[in-house]
């Protein structure tokens, strides 16, 4: 997500909305100011005149040209020094034909003026507008006999003309900022419901914070029992991966137990929450500022965060854009363990929970490219539950499903997160372990077939029933075959043969391995 542009002044649409008070005041002031000349004041000059009605006239036609040009030209930039010089120069010159009687009315085009070019522009030409305008009435005004009450009224509507001007600046800067903000949220909000990564999902929520909000640092925690997690975590221009921090006693746990969003401008002053120390995690400085919001979905429970070395350092409106962020980061963490969730339930096999049949296949493809490429072994275990038809027929169908259960369990207590099982078939399972070699996997073998054995199920009456027995048959790659399908081949092969030698045994036996090691 990039940095969202900053402009200068606001858009064409709401210019329209913000100038168009200002030139119809500005017409309207400029009218009363000639009209209270010529009733009031009538000049003996008829040129003097001509020049007061002319002025009217092209002051009008100007405010006219202003609210034109700039609701509907798009390169407003040049024209604002432009438009800055003319009226200053105006507004200061018609002090030559107004008198002093009614430089209030000039004082109030001025301030209007003044902020109608602060809403279009930046402060250089706003100022300078001000500045130019009230250098040259000041001159003119010398050669009058003013005093000093009247001076002082005139310093003191200029201060209001540059008081106006920041006023308005501001209030751009904070409507910049908000709509700054809006534009971030809602391109973070189009960009993290499209998306079913959970990855991507916390470097979209990176982006946002470092668009959105000036932190020190930030993380993203989720609870794990007694600890929280932090997914993302940014302290001090260094990211963190894989922190945990014990959830009693921290700030952290407090939002997430009280699911309320927590507000500490100043931890310079004592914290006065129950069960609560300060943590120090990252850099080893101390945060002056703290700002935390929960952060809870259907399987998200969580807490987002940021802070800074500064005190006061955030305001309330951080917290609420925090807060939403929070809310559409939830969302969107559900989405993706929904997501990971169906996706593991289609590779996984409905009762065992562990690989069904195709998954099972494309596991061993990827693990047999990864032992090519490494020069390593791997080894295959085809296991079947011996008569385990009638073992159902005789004991029901509940029990043997407890078994298939078990007997998958036990496999999983045997082999390494690297491996994989599977189930191949009814009673079938088959079991991959990369970098092991034929004797290491008859140990396996063994171990599994010791611990089975030691099973202890009873049936609905509590009664002991005896466990069904197993055979195995095993195969290496890449040392017999460097195909999937055939070293499957060859595993399911010696499996047969181990039942048709009359089954609860492993082939091929281990003096195979110890021949097979003395030819190679």
């Amino acid at each position: 997500m990039q940095k969202q542009e900053k402009h200068q002044g606001f858009k064409p649409q709401e210019n329209l909305v913000s100038i168009l008070p200002s030139i119809i005041a500005g017409i309207f002031i400029l009218s009363a100011s000639i009209a209270t000349v010529l009733i009031y004041f009538p000049p003996l000059n008829p040129i003097y005149k001509i020049a007061i009605i002319l002025y009217w006239i092209l002051g009008c036609l100007y405010l006219a040209f202003y609210y034109f040009f700039f609701t509907t030209s798009l390169n407003k930039s040049r024209f604002t020094w432009i438009n800055s010089i003319i009226l200053g120069i105006a507004l200061g010159g018609i002090s030559f034909l107004i008198p002093m009687e009614i430089d209030h009315l000039l004082y109030t085009l001025l301030i209007i003026a003044a902020m109608s070019t602060s809403i279009i522009s930046t402060r250089g030409p706003s100022y300078f507008l001000v500045f130019s305008a009230a250098t040259i009435h000041f001159i003119t005004r010398l050669q009058d006999q003013v005093s000093n009450p009247q001076w002082m009224t005139h310093i003191g509507l200029v201060i209001a003309s540059f008081m106006a001007i920041e006023t308005i600046q501001q209030l751009k800067k904070v409507a910049r900022e908000q709509i700054n903000r809006l534009e971030i949220i809602n391109e973070l909000s189009k960009q993290i419901v499209s998306t079913l990564n959970t990855n991507q999902v916390f470097s979209l929520l990176n982006a946002a914070f470092q668009n959105a909000l000036e932190a020190d640092a930030y993380y993203i925690g989720i609870a794990d029992e007694e600890d929280i997690h932090l997914e993302l975590f940014y302290d001090d221009g260094e990211f963190y991966e894989n922190i945990k921090v014990k959830r009693k006693g921290t700030l952290a746990n407090w939002v997430i137990t009280n699911q309320q969003e927590l507000f500490l401008p100043d931890l310079r002053q004592n914290v006065e929450l129950d069960d609560v120390e300060m943590v120090v995690i990252g850099k080893q400085k101390t945060s002056l500022s703290w700002m935390g919001v929960p952060m809870r979905g259907v399987h998200v429970d969580g807490v987002m965060s940021i802070s800074s070395y500064r005190p006061n350092a955030f305001h309330r409106s951080d917290m609420e854009l925090l807060s939403t962020i929070a809310q559409r980061a939830a969302l969107a963490l559900d989405n993706t363990y929904q997501h990971a969730l169906v996706e593991q339930q289609a590779r996984l096999d409905s009762l065992t929970h562990v690989y069904n049949h195709g998954y099972f296949i494309k596991a061993l493809g990827e693990q047999a490219e990864i032992c090519l490429a490494q020069n390593q072994t791997l080894s295959l275990i085809m296991l079947d539950i011996d008569h385990f038809k009638q073992y159902n027929d005789t004991f029901g169908h509940l029990t043997g499903d407890e078994i298939l259960v078990s007997l998958c369990d036990i496999i999983r207590s045997h082999i390494k997160n690297t491996d994989a099982v599977g189930r191949w078939g009814g009673e079938e399972f088959v079991v991959s372990l990369p970098n092991t070699t034929g004797p290491q996997a008859m140990q396996v073998a063994e171990r599994i077939c010791a611990t089975m054995a030691s099973l202890k199920v009873r049936n609905t009456s509590h009664i002991t029933i005896p466990v069904p027995t197993m055979s195995m048959g095993i195969a290496m790659f890449p040392s017999e075959t460097d195909k999937i399908i055939k070293l499957i081949d060859i595993a399911d092969k010696r499996l047969y043969t181990a039942k048709k030698r009359g089954r609860n045994q492993i082939e091929p036996a281990t003096a195979f391995w110890d021949e097979t090691k003395e030819i190679n």
